[in-house]
């Protein structure tokens, strides 16, 4: 009787043939821990500390430019520099993102990582006063190859982790915070030795970055085949709550980095201690290391946009005190770590926020493309517009805060008017 029984289910069970969608039997498992998934991250660290590290290390730079090395150039030029740099690390995802779907991330890693150190390397050799060959340089080169590492870099973590996804990502990004914390220290006390000087500051930083990016390209492998899917680029175009997303992402973005840039400066046109002008940068991104991680493990729990809005309120309310800021050291010290902590719990909620938009995992990729894209944008042109505004030199700071306020105010405007259409569709955010 019972061998009669099994006869009947097993004739009862259909064949694989029979499935409408044998994907969904397959699909795949994630470790999410392990030695090689912590490999990965420890690899994914190293790249986002040579690449986004790197742009928040900006702020040096555009000081050391303005006041010394290019100071024939009022610092809405000199800022076009860092502000290429970034535009080329967001609008590179497009190209990086799809190589990485295709199965080259080794290709993409490999050749990011050659075009930015060449290009580092290249900036040491770059004379004083010779804006057209720090641009190319700094400005294209580095950005181009800054935009073919960093998304590679934090895409690689889903191949490894799911429930902890979000963790493992904000542990990937804390990595740019910890490179704008040490390469300003490095530069800051090399700029000024008779001995090192531009030069050897900048090579030095480069042979760290060599070393890092090394160890970056062993530790990150790829464990999941590639699986290039069509898109529906229809559906997302017309994703309107998406496209409120992004117009937020990218208002925010337009004013999230005006203090990053200058805060240096304007820590010396403040007349802060010495210490504290050389260490201002590093200590706004020391506090942004908590601040890529914690945001990102309760957005894994509650969702990212019950947590960007917040977020994004504090930016916009830290960006006028930002003006305020000036009187007194420990106002400058409070503002760094205050808005290094929420700038970067920001950029790092950006990503999972976008992607919470996807129909499926196919989309994620494409989406978070467009969001780089739309945000390059922004941050192209936020950091010229507030050079102009500062009208040197005579450095009218409150102009330019007041523009980084207000368009972060709007940003947050957007994300509101996406949460609205998205609950309106009747499809809950996450």
């Amino acid at each position: 009787m019972k061998a009669e029984q099994h006869d009947t289910e097993l004739k009862a069970t259909p064949t694989r043939s029979e499935h409408a969608v044998p994907v969904d039997s397959s699909e795949p498992t994630f470790p999410d821990g392990g030695v090689a998934a912590w490999l990965v991250v420890a690899g994914g660290v190293m790249g986002t500390f040579c690449s986004f590290g790197m742009i928040q290390t900006f702020g040096v730079f555009q000081d050391y430019y303005t006041l010394v090395y290019l100071n024939e150039h009022p610092p809405s030029v000199i800022s076009w520099i860092g502000s290429v740099q970034a535009f080329l690390l967001f609008a590179m995802a497009i190209v990086s993102g799809r190589l990485f779907d295709h199965g080259y991330f080794r290709h993409t890693l490999v050749g990011g990582s050659a075009i930015y150190l060449v290009s580092l390397f290249l900036l040491s050799l770059a004379k004083p006063h010779h804006y057209y060959q720090i641009f190319l340089a700094q400005g294209i080169g580095m950005g181009i190859g800054m935009g073919l590492i960093f998304l590679p870099c934090v895409s690689i973590a889903a191949h490894y982790f799911k429930r902890r996804r979000g963790l493992a990502v904000g542990i990937i990004l804390s990595g740019a915070p910890v490179g704008a914390v040490v390469n300003p220290l490095i530069l800051n006390h090399l700029f000024n030795q008779p001995s090192a000087g531009f030069p050897w500051a900048v090579r030095t930083v480069a042979f760290l970055n060599l070393a890092l990016l090394s160890l970056a390209n062993i530790f990150m492998r790829t464990r999941l085949p590639a699986r290039p899917a069509n898109v529906d680029m229809r559906a997302i175009v017309r994703d309107i709550p998406f496209w409120f997303c992004c117009a937020g992402i990218a208002f925010t973005f337009w004013g999230l980095f005006i203090p990053i840039f200058y805060i240096q400066l304007f820590s010396v046109k403040h007349n802060a201690s010495h210490k504290l002008q050389t260490s201002v940068v590093a200590i706004l991104n020391a506090a942004g290391v908590p601040g890529r991680i914690m945001p990102m493990f309760l957005a894994d729990r509650w969702g990212p946009f019950s947590i960007i809005w917040p977020v994004v309120f504090l930016c916009g309310c830290m960006a006028f005190v930002f003006l305020a800021a000036g009187h007194s050291d420990a106002g400058l010290v409070v503002f760094a770590i205050v808005y290094g902590w929420i700038s970067g719990a920001f950029i790092s909620l950006s990503i999972p926020a976008v992607a919470s938009f996807s129909r499926s995992v196919s989309e994620v990729g494409t989406r978070i493309g467009f969001m780089g894209l739309t945000g390059a944008l922004a941050i192209l042109t936020g950091s010229p517009i507030s050079g102009a505004l500062l009208n040197p030199p005579h450095y009218t700071w409150v102009w330019p805060i007041i523009f980084s306020g207000v368009t972060i105010f709007v940003g947050l405007g957007m994300f509101v008017a996406a949460a609205w259409l998205k609950k309106r569709s009747a499809v809950a955010l996450p």
